[in-house]
């Protein structure tokens, strides 16, 4: 049997940690209150102007509850927030398993968290291309490469991980943690792993669609090149 294969999970996981890091930030106001008043020892990971938000929407209970990913890590923000959560302490803590000892030594090893909920969409690639002014180059910038990795790492790992990509499923979420102890089922991990895969799916395939539509020469003709 490969040492990666899991023969034990749980069907109920409490959310005690949770990385969130949205462009759409609809819904938060409702969301993050309700995540706190469930569990009031849950930590918040989150990045830039998301941090921003719940620092707002939480007052008082920041401090004990917020933490930035940045802090987390050890790691800063690279300018305009070009590299947030590609981090060994991110992805450890997406994809550790409850039961593999090894897992939990990596943990230990290193200081992290296992991550219970990932709340994350992505930069509006297809509404920026959607504009006919739009340049190429805005259209680069807004390729998101954080985000999908995170939704996929979380989703891959629904047997522990909540992957949360929709807004319209925070009150189905919010529910379920305050009917069963701030918990998730395995049940509504596995729709939102699927709902996960298809968004990155969809988002991916806008991005190929954008730049098959469009010459060498439309690609790269804004940008001076050096010889």
């Amino acid at each position: 049997m490969s040492i990666n294969t899991v023969v034990k999970i749980d069907d109920l996981v409490k959310v005690n940690t949770v990385l969130i890091s949205v462009s759409d930030k609809s819904g938060l106001e409702d969301l993050v209150p309700a995540l706190v008043e469930v569990n009031p020892g849950i930590r918040i990971l989150s990045t830039g102007g998301t941090y921003n938000r719940l620092r707002e929407l939480l007052g008082s209970k920041a401090e004990k509850n917020l933490t930035p990913v940045s802090e987390y890590t050890g790691q800063p923000e690279t300018q305009g927030g070009l590299v947030k959560t590609l981090d060994f302490k991110i992805y450890l803590g997406l994809l550790t398993e409850t039961y593999n000892d090894a897992h939990k030594a990596d943990l230990k090893r290193t200081g992290g968290l296992s991550i219970d909920m990932v709340v994350v969409n992505l930069y509006p690639f297809q509404q920026t291309v959607a504009r006919p002014d739009v340049t190429v180059e805005q259209a680069r910038g807004n390729i998101d490469i954080g985000g999908p990795c995170m939704i996929r790492a979380s989703a891959k790992n629904y047997i522990r991980v909540a992957s949360v990509v929709d807004p319209a499923d925070y009150p189905m979420i919010i529910e379920e943690m305050r009917a069963i102890d701030s918990m998730t089922s395995l049940e509504t991990r596995t729709k939102l792993a699927r709902k996960a895969f298809s968004h990155t799916a969809e988002y991916d395939r806008a991005i190929a669609e954008y730049l098959a539509n469009r010459s060498f020469a439309e690609i790269t003709g804004s940008y001076d090149q050096i010889m």
